[in-house]
């Protein structure tokens, strides 16, 4: 087989080199023409042949060829990059005249947008708005309330408790808002009308109950509360609240400890009737309790889910649906 010339070979090399359109297409032409099985590099064999100049003149003419081609490949990469740049830009170009894609709005939750809805109409009927920690003692939580150690109503509140609260020697999550109440009625003078929202907490979890949930209580103390009063505050929040001035409320008797009577509140649905909340004259001992004598003043308190109106205000089957940061969910209430 004929043995071909450096200039042959580097002639062929430049070509093979400048016709690569890719990465890939140059990595075969450098280990083509450059690499340790190339032509180019077969030629030093010739070398043992040759006298010591000729060896010179011959080495020195294969490291220049090899030189050009190196160079060669260089500038083809180069070329291949720019190219590559220039397509690039082509296909992601800007167009600077169309609107930017500007930023997303938030929203308020629909379980706020309820209980502000709540807050505001109590508050045009002269209702002050009260909080309290989330982190409560036994006293404020049950014994205050009503519920002493040992009282059934505890099992009804199954509750998460701190540092021994079960005994109550320590701290429980709170139950209600009731607390709240308790602590408001301790500080400040009557007559008080108060309601107290926030969140509460419960051993509780279906599709209408969560551990995490939110009440809203209210409580009005004076010289002459009465269940009338009570009664006509919470049939006209209801019509207010659903929007509807002939809705049907009827009060049930029922127990709680720290109101007596004590009443369930139930609302006429296209389905039959509907429990709402809890109501009731507040109980003697309770007064008595935060220092307030039940002969001379009476006073009555109610209790509503906050997330259970927003269920019915918004038409929600499933409690869990607010809680489960679904933006395209959320967005529906915006």
């Amino acid at each position: 087989m004929e043995v071909k010339t450096i200039s042959l070979i580097l002639e062929e090399g430049l070509k093979g080199i400048c016709s690569a359109n890719d990465y890939a297409s140059l990595d075969v032409m450098k280990a083509k023409y450059l690499g340790k099985s190339s032509e180019l590099t077969g030629l030093l064999k010739q070398l043992g042949s040759m006298s010591v100049e000729e060896k010179k003149a011959f080495g020195a003419e294969v490291n220049q060829a090899k030189q050009v081609l190196e160079s060669a490949i260089l500038a083809q990469r180069e070329c291949i990059a720019k190219r590559e740049l220039s397509e690039r830009l082509a296909s992601e170009q800007l167009d600077v005249g169309m609107p930017g894609r500007g930023k997303g709005l938030g929203g308020l939750h629909p379980v706020l947008l309820a209980r502000q809805r709540i807050q505001d109409i109590f508050k045009s009927v002269g209702f002050e708005i009260a909080d309290g920690p989330e982190v409560e003692s036994d006293f404020h939580n049950f014994e205050a309330l009503n519920i002493p150690k040992n009282h059934p109503a505890r099992a009804m509140q199954d509750t998460f408790y701190v540092e021994n609260g079960a005994w109550g020697n320590g701290m429980v999550l709170r139950t209600h808002t009731s607390p709240i109440q308790i602590r408001y009625m301790l500080n400040n003078p009557v007559p008080i009308k108060i309601i107290a929202p926030g969140r509460v907490y419960r051993v509780d979890s279906d599709a209408t109950h969560s551990p995490m949930f939110h009440q809203m209580e209210g409580l009005w103390v004076d010289s002459d509360v009465s269940f009338s009063d009570l009664k006509a505050t919470l049939i006209d929040f209801l019509r207010v609240f659903f929007e509807k001035p002939d809705l049907k409320v009827r009060f049930r008797p029922s127990f709680f400890p720290f109101t007596e009577p004590s009443a369930e509140v139930d609302v006429l649905g296209e389905n039959g009737w509907l429990e709402v909340g809890g109501c009731g004259m507040v109980h003697p001992n309770v007064l008595r309790n935060v220092g307030i004598d039940p002969e001379k003043y009476t006073g009555f308190a109610f209790g509503i889910g906050i997330d259970r109106f927003a269920m019915l205000y918004y038409g929600v089957d499933d409690l869990r649906l607010f809680f489960e940061n679904d933006l395209a969910f959320l967005r529906q209430f915006q």
